[in-house]
């Protein structure tokens, strides 16, 4: 694969990525993401 192929497949694939969490924060999943994070937190450090 050439260099010029493979930098236009990290472009593409970066564009993608960026559109899928901005796609996930519209529909609202940060907030879920956010809870089951601090959720498993509190568990392994014994707080909740």
């Amino acid at each position: 694969m050439s260099e010029r192929a493979k930098r236009w497949l990290a472009a593409a694939l970066l564009v993608a990525a960026v559109g899928m969490m901005a796609a996930g924060a519209v529909r609202g999943e940060v907030q879920q993401v956010w809870m089951k994070a601090s959720n498993i937190c509190m568990e392994c450090i014994g707080l909740g």
